[in-house]
């Protein structure tokens, strides 16, 4: 798997795969566009096997650039075909590994890392185990379902790849 920044060319591809896992979003489109230009509030990645884009992640950075940041795991997606393979994980970390490099010649650090996803989601175990994620709230209703915030604190340290 090799990961980059997303680029303009990848919208198109970016945003069916955003069709196919979210179904009850709507205007994949103009979503994954405006994320994308938002940068570098906003940082998306692609996720590439064999010339194809298997799957991406949005990360934000929240309230501001900071000397400590606080960082949005906004959106991470992955093909249905490739699901369950360690994509996720993969994409998670090895985005990492650019964001700290990218943080540091800002002069910045990564302080804490931020996700909310759906309370029945499987996907908190994934944030669990490689971000150190834990539920801090749950917020009842607030889009399709109940929500759950999770928080991983002092992360700067960890190693992501």
């Amino acid at each position: 798997m090799f990961l980059r920044l997303m680029n303009i060319t990848d919208i198109e591809s970016v945003a069916k795969i955003h069709q196919s896992v979210f179904p009850r979003q709507q205007h994949s489109f103009e979503w994954i566009k405006c994320n994308y230009n938002a940068s570098p509030r906003i940082l998306n990645f692609v996720a590439i096997i064999d010339d194809e884009i298997v799957g991406y992640i949005t990360w934000i950075q929240k309230s501001g650039f900071r000397p400590q940041v606080v960082l949005e795991l906004e959106q991470l997606a992955v093909k249905p075909s490739w699901q369950g393979q360690g994509a996720g994980r993969n994409i998670i970390t090895g985005s990492l590994v650019i964001i700290k490099r990218f943080l540091a010649k800002n002069g910045s650090t990564l302080k804490h890392i931020l996700v909310t996803t759906r309370s029945d989601n499987f996907a908190q175990n994934l944030y669990r185990e490689t971000l150190g994620a834990e539920i801090e709230a749950e917020i009842s209703n607030l889009y399709s379902d109940d929500e759950v915030l999770m928080i991983a604190r002092n992360v700067n340290n960890l190693n992501f790849g």
